[in-house]
């Protein structure tokens, strides 16, 4: 017969084994707590999209049971993840091994997306798009198949993948890839349109173009870089002008708060807010003109040289701006004016000024060296043919000659030539 003594000893050895387990596990979990998480071999995910797909459930929140509870099928949410693993590193910390699929780039198909790997296998369909991976339109294949090659031509496929390696190393992945009709490549960086052309002189074209556009991302346009070759390195942007950007001859202001008309104001006629007045070519250049120092370096404000000594002429007037005819140039780099670098107050390229007149010169109306009266004529004689003729040949020649010469100034002068970069940025 069990006596109360008994009794009461036994609950007190259970309650004190009961004490010890508990503090054994408040202990146990406490002290390999998982403090820090590591995760490596991740390029399109984060840590924190990572770490809680994975490490799911109480149990994980300890570095020895993490390894034995974390999700196993965590990889069927996340589509670039082809396996990846747990383990722990001390007492507080866990490791996260990952390894991504290796994804170049994906295509539009159906109402999804496919992406595939360096060797044009479909890796993995998504209803939402990575803007991390090269995105191509303008490739449509038929059909797709998990895991089998994509049935597209090879020709395009290399194309994709030396595209999508160029851009991942200069981490410069274009918003939308095009292949049009023949396969030329077009690229589009915000507004900018990059023209590629055809695959020829891929990796010189990207060299000079990844160089250029920081230089150009407040604009909007096109850059051509599809005449890239051995013999030319000249990339061209074809700016696109905003019409509504407030110039001089269209400023609508000059009127006061009051509306009273005083040439200054900043207002419309109808009482409308529209900023200063534009600065017109020839305030621009007068105001950003780097002349001012005589030749002994001091600065009187109408030198002929810049602070470098370097003769600039005399300041800008209406009269030299005039001369200059439709070239915007005369400016440098760096935004100063001093009358003949070849840049725009944009600081677009635009060439020489010798160029510019030279290219004007051969746009002229000197190819209509024929009398059509002549033509018309039927009751000359044979002499006054056989001058005609000679007239004619004559006339050929020369427009030959015009022909040959117009040409030629089209290989030289390049409007918005960016070719001065071409040593910049090596290609990777």
């Amino acid at each position: 017969m069990k006596t109360s003594s008994n009794i009461s000893t036994r609950k007190l050895v259970i309650g004190s084994v009961a004490v010890v387990v508990l503090a054994a596990a408040v202990f146990f979990f406490t002290f390999f707590q998982v403090k820090t998480v590591e995760v490596i071999g991740n390029d399109h995910y984060t840590e924190d999209e990572l770490k809680e797909k994975i490490l799911k459930g109480s149990m994980t929140s300890n570095a020895i049971l993490a390894p034995l509870f974390y999700s196993k099928n965590a990889a069927e949410e996340l589509p670039y993840i082809e396996s990846f693993n747990v383990r722990r590193s001390g007492r507080n910390k866990l490791i996260i091994s990952v390894k991504e699929k290796s994804v170049v780039g994906c295509i539009p198909y159906l109402d999804s997306y496919v992406y595939f790997d360096s060797n044009g296998y479909f890796v993995e369909g998504s209803k939402t798009r990575d803007t991390k991976v090269a995105f191509f339109d303008g490739i449509q294949p038929k059909k797709v198949v998990m895991e089998e090659k994509l049935p597209i031509k090879e020709t395009v496929l290399n194309t994709a993948v030396a595209l999508s390696t160029i851009f991942a190393k200069n981490d410069m992945v274009p918003d939308h890839i095009m292949f049009d009709d023949s396969y030329e490549i077009s690229l589009l960086y915000g507004d900018i349109t990059v023209q590629l052309g055809k695959d020829e002189y891929l990796e010189d074209k990207m060299t000079r173009v990844l160089a250029i556009l920081p230089m150009i991302s407040e604009k909007k346009g096109i850059l051509h870089a599809e005449n890239v070759n051995d013999n030319s390195k000249n990339i061209t942007l074809e700016q696109e002008q905003d019409e509504s950007q407030t110039s001089a001859e269209n400023w609508t202001g000059g009127y006061d708060e009051e509306g009273n008309y005083t040439g200054e104001g900043e207002y419309d006629e109808n009482g409308n807010y529209v900023g200063p007045k534009p600065q017109t070519d020839l305030e621009y250049a007068q105001e950003n003109w780097v002349g001012g120092y005589d030749e002994e370096g001091d600065y009187t404000g109408s030198g002929e040289y810049d602070a470098n000594m370097t003769y600039v002429g005399e300041a800008p007037t209406e009269e030299t701006m005039a001369e200059k005819g439709n070239w915007k140039g005369g400016y440098r780099e760096d935004g100063g004016y001093d009358g003949v670098s070849e840049y725009d107050r944009d600081g677009n390229y635009v060439g020489t000024l010798e160029d510019d007149q030279a290219s004007a010169e051969n746009s002229g109306d000197g190819t209509d060296s024929e009398d059509p009266d002549a033509q018309s004529t039927d009751t000359e004689d044979t002499e006054n043919e056989e001058d005609s003729s000679d007239s004619s040949t004559d006339s050929t020649e020369e427009e030959a000659d015009y022909s040959s010469d117009q040409e030629e100034g089209a290989e030289d002068y390049d409007e918005n030539s960016y070719s001065d970069y071409s040593d910049e940025s090596d290609y990777e």
